[in-house]
């Protein structure tokens, strides 16, 4: 099973941290928040694993390298050179997919290579029953954070995500930016064009095609100057 850290965006509520590094290779508690992911995948068993780039592409590539050095394989999706910008999520993904499966009911994991969630275990067992299914993906949600109160989704009595409304608990909760996949969630989107994933997730959950669960360890989407400097402080 390969992975894919989405590593593209331009990190604009960043700046000016991110004129000149990505958002992906700012430190927190000493350690770029992309290696928190690969070193966490690593120990998972994933061996082989996606960057996508856009932004100072050439700045991420040269500071992770090959891999070699968390023993596993790099490879780069370059939307910078070949599309002149990020193709957001879903395009990223669509793009990806040569790099990230073989056949189409391939799994692969997606994480946002901006987010930190240092307690996340990328279970291999959790990810074999996913392939068992005929799901196009599995979200790990999280309680909303203050600056998005509303949430994303809900979750129903059979594990389920929700587009529409809360579930049998009453809540609504966030996109952790971590998923178990499959090509089919993107298969309507062609290679190199531009696409969010959200609205994919929303029609999946409609047709039921996309369950979810809650995380409840420690989890940050590191958007501003301030969280970075919070995280660095805790």
């Amino acid at each position: 099973m390969k992975a894919i850290i989405l590593a593209a965006g331009r990190g604009e509520r960043m700046r000016p941290l991110t004129d000149h590094t990505p958002k992906p290779l700012l430190k927190v508690r000493g350690k770029p928040l992309i290696e928190w992911h690969i070193e966490a995948l690593a120990k998972a068993g994933v061996r082989e694993m996606v960057v996508n780039t856009a932004w100072l592409e050439e700045r991420i590539v040269e500071t992770l390298g090959d891999g070699s050095r968390f023993g596993v394989r790099l490879h780069y999706s370059l939307e910078g050179r070949d599309h002149g910008g990020a193709l957001e999520t879903a395009g990223g993904i669509a793009k990806a997919l040569p790099l990230l499966i073989e056949r189409d009911d391939d799994v692969f994991w997606v994480v946002s290579g901006d987010i930190f969630m240092p307690g996340f275990a990328f279970d291999k067992e959790r990810a074999d029953r996913f392939a068992q299914t005929k799901l196009d993906a599995h979200l790990w949600l999280v309680p909303n954070p203050p600056y998005h109160p509303k949430g994303d989704f809900g979750i129903d009595a059979d594990g389920m995500g929700l587009a529409d409304g809360p579930g049998p608990d009453g809540r609504r909760w966030t996109y952790a930016n971590i998923a178990l996949c499959r090509a089919g969630i993107v298969a309507d989107i062609a290679s190199g064009q531009k696409a969010p994933l959200g609205p994919l997730l929303f029609d999946g959950m409609r047709k039921r095609r996309i369950s979810a669960e809650v995380y409840d360890g420690e989890w940050e989407n590191v958007g501003t100057p301030a969280q970075l400097a919070a995280l660095n402080a805790a």
